[in-house]
C-alpha cells in the first residue's frame, strides 16, 4: 500500500508538469519556438554492478525563448508580459535568448555489498535525494564560431527515508526478480537539502558546409549547498554528420541541462568528455550536516570519463553515454562504471 502511494506521488507529479501549458490559456503556438522536455536513466546495471551512485532519473521541461524580440512560443500571455518588463530579459539584444526551466528527480547510492545488513563502516553510506529544481538559461553568439550559454539552478529536496530512495530500489528490484539491498535501514537520516549552482558552457563550431565536423565544448562553474559544493570544469568533443548547433547533452547535475532546438536534418555523431571536479562537501559521503550520520573520508578530485553517440531528427533526440567514474572516498577498490539514456523530445 505504501509503495502504491508513492509511485501515485510521482505519477500526479509527471501529470503536473504535462500540464504546466494549458491549451485554454495560452498564447500562438510557433513550432520554431516549442517546449523541450527530456527524460533521463542513469544506472550502473548497465555495466553488470548494484553499487555506489547506482540510479538517477529525471524529468527536465524547459520552455520556449522568453526573449521580446523572439517568437511568440505555446505561453501564457500574461505571463510572458510580465516576464518581458524583467530589466536584464527585456533590455538584452537580439543575440541573447532567455529560458526557464522545471525538473524533478530523485538519486540513490548504496555500498558495494548490498547482501549485508550490518553497517559497512569503510564503504559508503546508504543515501537519496529527491528534489526538484528551477533553472533560468541565457544563450548568446559571443563572437564568429562561439557562442555561450549561462545556467543558474536552485535545486530543492530531501535526503533521507522521505526521499523514498528504498522503496524505488525495492519495488524495481522486486519487477526484475533480482536481489533487494539489506542495508537501508543505516542510510542517511531526514535532511532538507539545497544546491545553487552555476555552470558557462562555451561552443566552439566551425564555419563548414561539411557533412562531417567536428567541434568542442568547453564547461566551468561550481555548486554551493548543504547537499553539494564543488568547483568543476570540462571539455566534450563532438564528430559527425550535421552537427547541431546546441550544447551537447549532460548527464544529470546541477546547472547542467542544454538547450535542446528542433532541426529538420538528421544528426548522428560521437562524442567524449571529462568533467573534473574539487569536491568541498559531497553529503552521500561526509554525512548528515546538522546530525551524526554514517560516513567516510572522501576524495577531494574527482573526474568523470564519459563517451557515446547521440542520433536526433526533428524533434526527437537520443543519446547513450557510457560514464566512469574516478574513485570517490579513500579505500574506494575501483572507479565505477555507469550508463546514462536521455530522450528528448518537443512537445
Amino acid at each position: 500500500m505504501k509503495k502504491q502511494l508513492h509511485q501515485k506521488q510521482w505519477l500526479a507529479l509527471v501529470l503536473l508538469a504535462s500540464l504546466l501549458s494549458p491549451p485554454g490559456v495560452l498564447a500562438s503556438q510557433d513550432q520554431d519556438n516549442p517546449w523541450a522536455h527530456s527524460i533521463f536513466f542513469e544506472n550502473d546495471l548497465f555495466n553488470g554492478t548494484d553499487s555506489n551512485y547506482t540510479n538517477g532519473v529525471k524529468y527536465s521541461l524547459i520552455s520556449p525563448d522568453l526573449s521580446p524580440h523572439a517568437k511568440q512560443g505555446r505561453f501564457p500571455r500574461k505571463v510572458l508580459e510580465w516576464i518581458h518588463k524583467v530589466p536584464f530579459i527585456r533590455d538584452s539584444g537580439s543575440e541573447f535568448s532567455h529560458k526557464a526551466e522545471f525538473s524533478f528527480g530523485q538519486n540513490m547510492y548504496t555500498p558495494a555489498d548490498i547482501s549485508r545488513s550490518d553497517l559497512i563502516s569503510d564503504d559508503r553510506p546508504y543515501a537519496g535525494w529527491s528534489y526538484v529544481g528551477f533553472a533560468y538559461h541565457r544563450k548568446a553568439e559571443f563572437v564568429e564560431h562561439l557562442d555561450f550559454l549561462d545556467s543558474v539552478e536552485i535545486q530543492m529536496g530531501v535526503v533521507g527515508p522521505q526521499a523514498y530512495a528504498e522503496e524505488t530500489q525495492t519495488l524495481v528490484h522486486e519487477l526484475r526478480n533480482i536481489d533487494t539491498a539489506k542495508g537501508w535501514d543505516h542510510q542517511l537520516k531526514n535532511e532538507p537539502g539545497l544546491v545553487v549552482a552555476f555552470e558557462r558552457k562555451w561552443l566552439f563550431y566551425p564555419n563548414s558546409a561539411s557533412l562531417l565536423t567536428a567541434d568542442a565544448i568547453a564547461h566551468a562553474g561550481g555548486a554551493l549547498g548543504n547537499v553539494a559544493t564543488y568547483f568543476n570544469t570540462g571539455l566534450e568533443i563532438r564528430y559527425g554528420l550535421n552537427l547541431p548547433r546546441n550544447f551537447g547533452v549532460s548527464l544529470i547535475r546541477p546547472a547542467g541541462s542544454t538547450l535542446f532546438t528542433p532541426d529538420n536534418k538528421l544528426s548522428l555523431y560521437l562524442f567524449g568528455a571529462v568533467n573534473g571536479k574539487y569536491v568541498l562537501r559531497d553529503i552521500f559521503l561526509d554525512g548528515n550536516t546538522f546530525t551524526d550520520s554514517h560516513s567516510i573520508d572522501k576524495e577531494d578530485w574527482v573526474a568523470d570519463f564519459a563517451g557515446g553517440i547521440t542520433l536526433s531528427y526533428r524533434n526527437l533526440m537520443l543519446t547513450y553515454t557510457n560514464v566512469t567514474r574516478s574513485k570517490e572516498f579513500v579505500g574506494q577498490e575501483e572507479s565505477h562504471n555507469f550508463g546514462s539514456l536521455t530522450l528528448s523530445f518537443f512537445w
